[in-house]
């Protein structure tokens, strides 16, 4: 009966062999080791937070069945855990209801595949790829010893800063500020004379106080004083010019007489350069403006009327006939036409920063908001910054750059919802305000939500370079290199540089972090020993590596796992640096 039974065994092992045997999946695993892969990219690489493989495969001839269907599996391995992509269906040349590549058995074949975008978490920084290949012919089935085929995942992107440049409501605070004051002096028709009832009009008098106040004012200079002398339009044009001559030649003196009486700062050696004088002989413009401000009924179709007339003759007569029907242009619109205008163009200088940043201090409601948020640039501590804000915010909280500005340093703070709180403030104030929409683009993208970011950043485009700097983040973080490279411009920066590196132009990367202002920062050395790693250049990647340890040693640790170095693993320099 023992004997009976082996027997029976026996036979039942020789049947399952014979029939993996003729299935050829036998032959399979057995020739498993002549399958070749290649992964692209090896390492892997993480790009927009997500890893995707392209793997092609080459079965040599006479080893795939040709009634198998053959599944292929890649598996991402990482401490903790592993991730199984797609899997890949390879198929004999016999094989039919089923879809697949195809493997011819005679000549062998390739295939090709694509994986779907895998999600990067941080354990996949230190990673390997298998392949898992299963045949089956029927309802046999055999697996084949499993494969790796790349090794590590480049996370190189994930070194961008987030830096993102919060852009300021700028005060439009001025040390020295242009001012003008202007008083009139009328003439009776066809005379020059400057009259005493005219220097002593209500106009005037108010003129000569300011002149006279300014005068003492050592905050105020005098620049100069414009004389614009005018004749109405109804006199003829060769009495009129010589008339508009010497008014203003009488208004000078008036005011020379006036300056000198007041003692002000306009000596007589500058008295020539300080007047300038302009004349118009017959001011139709003036007489036009008078029409139009006044209420005559038909001002319009005189206007038409005296405008058909194309020399000024014919003009002027039109003008005399005019008033003598209408007799409120002859009382009322001409003899105001009759005159000097007087500008005084002084500078006045403002408060000084001494001053200025004492009263932020003491007594911040006497300040202009101008000068209130001018007085936050004077310091650099962030704190006394955010008090000087706060305390415009309180005083002028209907100017949406009090609370932008305070919002700019609470984000510096790393206070992001408090910030955001203040930068809503101010686009309730300012609706798109493309300062405010850039700030609060930086608020989107520190939450995670860069779509909406790069939509606030885009109606924010003409608040200044800030905008494309904050956008050149953002495309680094989405995998789009050479749009990164395009919105950091010309700038020389870490992010700029990464961007290139990113993009293949690593000796652009490393032109540009060495012009940037954070060259010698432990993380800007790094970056270029990476960049000496992509050109195949030891001596670049050890000597810069040296340097970024030295300043950092935390870099030490980071470049053994950094699968940007895997080629390198093996060398004595590097191992020296890391071990």
């Amino acid at each position: 009966m023992k004997n009976r039974s082996l027997q029976t065994l026996a036979l039942a092992l020789i049947t399952v062999v014979g029939f993996t045997a003729c299935t050829g999946l036998g032959k399979l695993v057995k020739n498993a080791n002549k399958i070749t892969y290649k992964v692209t990219p090896n390492p892997m690489e993480m790009h927009g937070d997500s890893i995707q493989v392209t793997i092609t495969g080459t079965y040599p001839a006479k080893i795939f069945p040709k009634k198998a269907t053959v599944t292929t599996i890649p598996v991402i391995k990482y401490n903790g855990g592993e991730k199984a992509l797609k899997p890949v269906v390879l198929i004999g040349e016999k094989v039919t209801g089923v879809q697949g590549q195809k493997i011819a058995n005679k000549t062998g074949g390739n295939f090709s595949y694509t994986s779907d975008k895998v999600a990067y978490i941080p354990e996949m920084k230190v990673a390997t790829l298998e392949v898992r290949v299963g045949g089956q012919v029927k309802s046999k089935k055999k697996d084949l010893p499993a494969k790796k085929v790349a090794d590590g995942t480049i996370i190189t992107p994930l070194l961008v800063k987030s830096d993102d440049k919060a852009i300021v409501g700028k005060d439009e605070f001025k040390k020295v500020v242009p001012h003008s004051e202007t008083a009139n002096i009328f003439f009776i028709v066809n005379q020059s004379q400057v009259r005493g009832t005219e220097l002593n009009s209500a106009e005037m008098k108010s003129f000569k106080q300011y002149v006279a106040a300014a005068a003492v004012n050592p905050n105020i200079a005098f620049k100069n004083m414009n004389v614009s002398a005018y004749a109405s339009p109804d006199g003829e044009l060769s009495l009129n010019t010589d008339l508009a001559e010497n008014r203003a030649k009488e208004a000078t003196k008036a005011m020379e007489a006036m300056f000198k009486d007041k003692k002000t700062k306009v000596d007589a050696a500058q008295k020539d350069e300080f007047y300038n004088k302009v004349t118009t002989a017959e001011d139709w413009d003036g007489f036009k403006k008078a029409m139009e401000a006044s209420s005559i009924a038909d001002k319009d179709l005189i206007l038409r009327v005296l405008t058909m007339y194309p020399d000024g003759e014919t003009r002027e007569k039109e003008i005399k006939n005019l008033s003598k029907t209408y007799t409120v242009v002859a009382d009322k619109i001409l003899p105001q036409l009759r005159r000097a205008v007087l500008t005084l163009n002084v500078e006045v200088k403002s408060r000084t920063d001494e001053q200025i940043s004492k009263l932020a201090a003491s007594t911040p409601d006497s300040l202009s908001v101008e000068e209130i948020l001018y007085a936050a640039t004077l310091t650099q501590d962030i704190n006394a910054k955010l008090d000087i804000y706060k305390k415009a915010e309180a005083k002028y909280g209907s100017d949406w750059r009090t609370s932008n500005n305070v919002g700019m340093i609470l984000l510096i703070q790393n206070k992001l919802n408090d910030a955001e709180a203040e930068f809503k403030k101010a686009d309730g104030l300012s609706a798109n305000n493309p300062v405010i929409k850039n700030n609060l683009g930086i608020v989107a993208r520190w939450k995670g939500d860069r779509k909406a970011a790069m939509d606030l950043y885009k109606s924010a485009i003409s608040a200044g370079p800030e905008v494309s700097y904050n956008m050149g983040i953002v495309e680094i973080q989405n995998g789009n290199y050479p749009s990164a490279v395009a919105n950091f411009g010309g700038d020389n920066s870490f992010n700029a540089a990464l961007a290139k590196l990113l993009n293949g132009n690593s000796e652009g990367a490393m032109s540009t972090i060495d012009n940037a202002a954070d060259k010698d920062a432990a993380l800007s050395f790094y970056l270029k020993a990476i960049a000496g790693a992509r050109q195949s250049k030891a001596d670049v990647l050890t000597n810069n590596l040296k340097v970024a340890i030295q300043k950092d040693a935390s870099f030490k640790q980071m470049a053994k796992e950094d699968a940007e170095f895997i080629k390198f693993r093996d060398n004595a320099d590097f191992k020296a640096l890391t071990n």
